[in-house]
């Protein structure tokens, strides 16, 4: 049985009542007696020192350490936190053919966010330069999705450039900015890797080195998915891709360094490059972005009120049972749901089981709440 941890006033007691035992006719209680204070002082050292050893305690195992512990425990099993990521794209602004920006350049978006161009850019024959540019990282080094940036965003010279026109606009997505890893997605696949051992490029093996990947927070791998000798790794962007849903934002593909398929790109192809460098030797591993299969549902007999619980809730069901080409019994659903209403009485069509097809995840699609 867990040990309970006596408390502050617990000890305070039990400290005037030793002194009390010890001392016949002292009163440890009074408010200003030399033994009461004294054995508050006591007190509060003992309580000091059960806090130190509570620390102690969580700090020696894997699922209960903090901080500088948890990154000690996963460096044991070769995980580490994934690094802050600066999101990348093109920006184009117009200008006199054969006027340049620079390397190093200053860029600023709409909203103040500061970017820089990555490499030297030459205004073309039609009067366009395009601008490779990266988000500038911030001060503490710790962030990256705040760079993330859709297309047709402006931007703005940070300076001006003769015969360029100061204002321009993002063409092609800057992505790819991914903040530091939290301590709870390390945690999460600190764990996976205790309690998966290492089978040689098992199905485990394929997901927790996607999950390695800057920004990826969810893998599934399928062996021989588009063949025979092929393993088909599909991945989410929780986080980074929240816009979109978590889907990753790319083109399926190999390995850039893959000679034998066509290499992906954006997302798919930080996974497929990352899984290049500790995948068998053998085998064509493509990376992926699952396909999304909407799940409707029409739920009668409670208030509309509860619409966002009931959308939570069921979304909350497919994240975490939801697999590419996996099924969600519809028990769980509908479990799910009633213990956001409270038990309220209530019916949901359809009853079936959420079947999904090869690559296809289970999303919210149109969720109706009425009486």
């Amino acid at each position: 049985m867990p040990y309970a941890r006596p408390t502050l006033s617990g000890l305070q007691e039990t400290v005037a009542s030793d002194i009390a035992a010890s001392l016949k006719g002292s009163d440890a209680l009074l408010r200003f007696s030399n033994l009461g204070i004294t054995g508050r002082a006591q007190a509060g050292l003992a309580n000091m020192h059960y806090g130190y050893l509570d620390w102690i305690a969580k700090q020696a195992v894997p699922f209960t350490c903090t901080d500088e512990f948890l990154e000690g425990w996963a460096a044991l099993k070769r995980v580490f936190r994934l690094p802050p990521v600066s999101a990348a794209g093109i920006a184009t602004f117009n200008g006199a053919p054969g006027k340049s920006i620079p390397k190093g350049a200053g860029i600023a978006r709409s909203d103040g966010v500061a970017f820089v161009a990555t490499a030297l850019a030459v205004v073309a024959a039609d009067g366009i330069a395009s601008v490779p540019v990266s988000a500038v990282a911030d001060p503490a080094g710790l962030l990256g999705a705040f760079g993330n940036t859709p297309t047709g965003a402006a931007m703005t010279l940070s300076q001006s450039i003769a015969g360029i026109q100061s204002t321009g606009a993002v063409t092609t997505e800057i992505k790819g900015g991914a903040d530091l890893e939290g301590s709870d997605s390390l945690r999460s696949r600190m764990l996976a890797a205790y309690q998966q051992a290492p089978q040689g490029g098992g199905r485990s093996d394929y997901e927790s080195w996607a999950k390695a990947a800057p920004g990826v927070s969810r893998a599934w791998a399928v062996p021989n998915g588009f063949g025979l000798g092929t393993v088909v790794v599909f991945t989410m962007f929780d986080q980074v891709r929240a816009a979109s849903g978590g889907f990753p934002q790319g083109s399926d593909g190999v390995a850039a360094a893959e000679p034998r398929g066509i290499a992906a790109s954006g997302d798919q192809l930080t996974v497929a490059n990352t899984l290049y460098d500790v995948q068998t030797a053998v085998g064509l591993v493509y990376a992926a972005a699952p396909i999304p299969h909407p799940v409707d549902l029409a739920i009668l007999g409670l208030d509309p009120s509860l619409q966002a619980a009931v959308t939570a809730a069921v979304a909350a069901t497919l994240l975490t049972q939801g697999k590419p080409g996996g099924t969600v019994p519809f028990g769980a659903i509908w479990s799910a749901i009633a213990t956001a209403v409270n038990g309220s009485a209530f019916t949901v069509t359809p009853t079936a089981d959420v079947v999904c097809g090869f690559g296809q995840l289970p999303v919210v699609g149109t969720i109706s709440v009425g009486t």
